[in-house]
């Protein structure tokens, strides 16, 4: 333990998950480190699941994105939380949320910091973080994630540290943390490119906050990414004619510009086809790097990679962290105030790859609400990308539920990304690049080249009507019959006339 607790004071404070589990309080806001299923809290959750079987509790929980199932399957299932914050990607707390059992807050990931600075969030009463050590300094060393755990170390009243030995020792130095000052105060950030450190390996605390350490052994969840298929394949074949075309107008150079690829199975199938084009010397500046990162990695692709967490298949894992002195070099994990800052983004001109639920004809995209109504997962940072990025692209199959469901709509039935923030959508039926468009040449554009063969006719029909009824209107739409699909699909099973 000397090697993983370097602040002799604190080798004292090392006590069980079930002790820790006993200070948090029925009503705590409770902080939590992790982002997508890594580096996130574990054993003192799992504690916290077998005291709710004594007595009632709830509390709220606030983390980086979403957690494993100790947090967001187990703890959620044993009716602990009240409230949680700003991701989540579990089917358990999903349907609580869908429910009206679990309330839940949707924010774009780079404003967390803020909420929190502010005292919108707060005050945290438990940061329960997960740390590869402690140092000379009594600061974190964070393990496979950063997340919102820098800021909300800042402001935390108490801090529990799992201190988690499954995580290797070399994670030391993998991490850059920059906590910007308060808005009307704070410098630039100086980040000009990619591999460029602003910041320290650990995250600064006042180690007196600290309440107590606990040991633990439990590695992250593995992720849930489904492999690449036809359709995911002909899309990233789609999205890399584009961008050879956007490199022969000039917009572009053969080393592209940084990518960003979302969560998800479909974004990082997409980012998978990189593997066999001609496309060399990439850079990765993302929130999360998935699989297809390492395999980029591995076959020479990409050079240098940023993100905020990393979350692998359990194959992928065992691959890196079993090598991870091959890939040390190449990564950078920030917080994710950082890795999404608008500012950069911006400025690194970014590629920007998320993934839509449904987009309509005049190109808002809806990225979290299933007909409207139900709870996916949440915005995370797509809107952070889209909007600031130099190229803001949504994926997505042109249809859902075996052709029952037509992902291209008149009009979608709740907008995360307006059409001002749309460059490009991509199907496997097609592209559409919307930039300087007019709504209804984007409409034809969509319509065309988007939507499936099964529903184009219909969503041709409904354009022509609507451009009629409104008189050739700026943006058609027959208003009555705008959402009809969604309806159409809740009592009919299915969105086909």
């Amino acid at each position: 333990m000397e090697n993983r607790i370097r602040y002799a004071t604190l080798q004292d404070k090392v006590v069980s998950a079930e002790e820790a589990a006993s200070w948090i309080n029925d009503g705590s806001l409770v902080g939590m480190s992790g982002f997508t299923r890594a580096g996130d809290a574990k054993i003192v959750p799992l504690a916290l699941v077998e005291r709710a079987k004594k007595e009632r509790f709830q509390i709220d929980v606030f983390t980086g994105a979403s957690l494993g199932p100790e947090v967001d399957e187990k703890m959620a299932a044993a009716g602990i939380i009240r409230k949680r914050a700003p991701y989540q990607g579990d089917p358990v707390i999903r349907n609580l949320i869908n429910t009206g059992k679990v309330l839940y807050m949707d924010a774009h990931l780079s404003q967390n910091a803020e909420l929190v600075r502010t005292g919108i969030v707060g005050p945290i009463d438990y940061l329960i973080i997960e740390a590869v050590a402690i140092t000379e300094e009594g600061h974190i060393v964070p393990t496979t994630s950063v997340g919102n755990s820098a800021i909300m170390a800042q402001y935390a009243q108490n801090i529990i540290i799992e201190l988690n030995t499954s995580h290797p020792l070399d994670l030391e130095g993998l991490h850059d943390i920059y906590i910007p000052g308060d808005q009307g105060h704070r410098e630039p950030i100086p980040m000009t490119n990619i591999e460029q450190r602003l910041g320290t390996t650990a995250i600064p605390l006042d180690p007196a906050k600290i309440k107590g350490i606990v040991l633990s052994d439990i590695t992250d969840a593995p992720s849930l990414i489904v492999q690449p298929d036809a359709e995911t394949a002909q899309i990233a074949e789609h999205l890399l004619h584009f961008l050879r075309e956007e490199i022969k107008i000039g917009r572009l150079t053969e080393r592209l510009a940084p990518l960003q690829s979302g969560v998800g199975s479909v974004a990082n199938a997409v980012l998978n086809g990189f593997l066999n084009s001609e496309f060399h010397d990439l850079e990765v500046y993302s929130e999360v790097l998935q699989d297809a990162v390492f395999d980029l990695i591995d076959a020479g692709k990409v050079r240098f990679a940023s993100a905020t967490s990393i979350t692998l298949s359990k194959e992928c894992g065992d691959r890196v962290y079993g090598n991870l002195d091959n890939y040390k070099d190449k990564l950078v994990l920030r917080p994710q105030e950082i890795s999404n800052h608008p500012e950069i983004i911006r400025r690194l001109g970014l590629i920007s790859v998320n993934t839509a639920l449904e987009v309509d004809i005049y190109g808002n995209v809806n990225s979290t609400h299933v007909s409207g109504v139900k709870m996916m997962n949440g915005l995370g940072g797509s809107g952070d990308f889209a909007r600031n990025a130099r190229l803001g692209i949504f994926v997505t199959k042109s249809y859902a539920k075996g052709g029952a469901i037509s992902s291209v709509v008149p009009m979608v039935s709740h907008v995360d990304h307006t059409e001002h923030d749309v460059d490009v959508i991509v199907t496997e039926q097609g592209i559409a690049d919307l930039r300087g468009l007019a709504p209804k040449e984007r409409a034809k554009l969509i319509i065309e080249h988007c939507s499936h063969p099964d529903y184009k006719a219909q969503l041709q029909d409904y354009y022509d009507r609507a451009v009629e009824k409104t008189g050739n209107a700026q943006t058609p739409h027959i208003l009555e019959e705008a959402l009809s699909w969604h309806t159409r699909l809740a009592t009919d099973k299915t969105m086909k006339k």
